[in-house]
């Protein structure tokens, strides 16, 4: 039985993106960074494995952020599209709601709760870290 493919793209439909197999986590995060780069009050996010993903439709722009931080996003409309960054090396972080459908999206935890502004109500019993996941025992930033 093939993998399944999953698959999403910008607001033009000019950039796409495409990965076999499962997601290796979903979360919501907080982050300034985060919430500036996509003018949201909070960022949904999954996180695939490098070797399973592709870009498709016309390459993304990409930004480097910050050292080692790279922000990918449409040429043509501006969206945002994905992140990497080498402290999570091997992996393509996504943004949901470029989901082709986004309505499968099941988050599972939330990162950098600390930062959550405190207009924003989010009744959900999700796992709240404060701060990423880089130094928790379950750590979620390896992709092998």
């Amino acid at each position: 039985m093939a993998e399944p493919i999953t698959r999403g793209y910008c607001q033009c439909q000019a950039t796409a993106w495409e990965f076999t197999g499962a997601a290796t986590w979903q979360c919501y995060c907080h982050c300034d960074d985060c919430r500036r780069n996509c003018a949201a009050p909070v960022v949904a996010w999954l996180g695939v494995p490098l070797r399973q993903f592709r870009w498709t439709g016309a390459a993304p722009k990409t930004r480097e952020s910050s050292p080692g931080v790279f922000r990918h996003f449409c040429a043509d409309c501006g969206s945002p599209m994905g992140f990497e960054a080498d402290h999570y090396a091997g992996g393509m972080h996504l943004y949901a709601g470029s989901l082709e459908h986004p309505e499968t999206f099941a988050p599972t935890f939330h990162v950098n709760y600390q930062a959550k502004l405190p207009w924003l109500q989010m009744n959900d019993d999700l796992v709240k870290y404060d701060g990423t996941l880089l130094h928790n025992p379950e750590d979620l930033s390896t992709y092998d």
